[in-house]
């Protein structure tokens, strides 16, 4: 059942227009998004930078008495909507709850640039962080953070790099191009399937992506050499199905994992902590399942 936050969500999102409609405009809808995030209020960070990664805009948010080490934020928004601005309030929230410098960044959007542009970023980001990690005063561990797409490429990021990370963090992730699960057709609350398929259809460059590794990480081979995983999906969600399946591919192939399923909640809650409390929540489980990791490494 629909919690009242989400009910609410779910009839105010029904009077837009969506995005696989033929009148939708890319660019109005990324400035309207653009603008909501900017009149919102956002925590202060001790340290905010906007910065260059090797052609790659990225912001860095450090906390008073950052811990070592920096967490990767690939921001959600189907590959193709939401950016660095309309991710700024979630990911000061992120660095000051977990404690850690938290690099938020801008990969190249589709369809001006479809796949594999978004992830080659990442790659960009990822290299230049180990070179300049010691000069930006983020050395110690990395870890990959995203939401929907974001957490697609966050898991991709780890996937192409085995090693790379320390941990990984994977909201609501957006995996399956084939929407072969039974939510899509159980759980999509405010989140049409029609509208997924549009955004995978932006993103792939040919059919062949949709089966690629690198697009469709369910495809991959190596989800075994993933570090400790934390997969969190809504219960009213036509991606939750693919998310546990995740879950469930670690845990048989022996990968540290925790799963949870937020009750109650739909697709985009955890961006939104004015509208759904669960948002403040999973952050803070969010900070504590790297706290745990980080202590564990510690300790071995």
């Amino acid at each position: 059942m629909l919690f009242p936050e989400a009910r609410r969500a779910v009839v105010a999102a029904a009077g837009e227009r969506p995005v696989h409609d033929p009148g939708f405009d890319i660019d109005a809808a990324r400035a309207e998004a653009q603008r909501a995030a900017l009149a919102e209020p956002r925590e202060d960070v001790a340290q905010v930078t906007d910065l260059d990664a090797d052609g790659v805009p990225c912001r860095l948010y450090v906390p008073e008495d950052a811990v070592p080490g920096v967490i990767v934020h690939l921001h959600g928004g189907g590959f193709v909507l939401n950016d660095i601005e309309v991710h700024d309030a979630p990911a000061r929230r992120l660095a000051n709850r977990a404690g850690t410098a938290v690099l938020s960044v801008d990969y190249r959007r589709p369809p001006e640039h479809r796949f594999p542009a978004a992830p080659d970023d990442v790659d960009t980001v990822l290299a230049w962080v180990a070179r300049e990690g010691g000069a930006l005063g983020v050395e110690g561990p990395t870890y990959a953070h995203g939401d929907s797409a974001g957490a697609n490429l966050a898991l991709v990021a780890a996937l192409r790099q085995p090693g790379r990370f320390d941990a990984v963090v994977l909201i609501y992730p957006f995996l399956d191009p084939s929407q072969g699960f039974d939510s899509y057709v159980t759980s999509a609350d405010g989140f049409d399937p029609r509208e997924a398929a549009w955004y995978w259809k932006q993103y792939a460059a040919s059919a062949d992506d949709l089966t690629d590794p690198d697009l469709a990480p369910l495809h991959s081979d190596r989800l075994g050499t993933l570090p400790p995983t934390l997969v969190v999906t809504a219960e009213h969600d036509p991606l939750r199905d693919e998310g546990e399946h995740l879950a469930r591919l670690l845990a048989e192939q022996g990968v540290e994992v925790s799963a949870s399923r937020v009750l109650g909640q739909v697709h985009g809650f955890w961006r939104h902590d004015r509208v759904f409390p669960a948002a403040e929540q999973l952050t803070r489980q969010v900070a504590g399942f790297l706290a745990g990791v980080r202590s564990r490494r510690s300790a071995g």
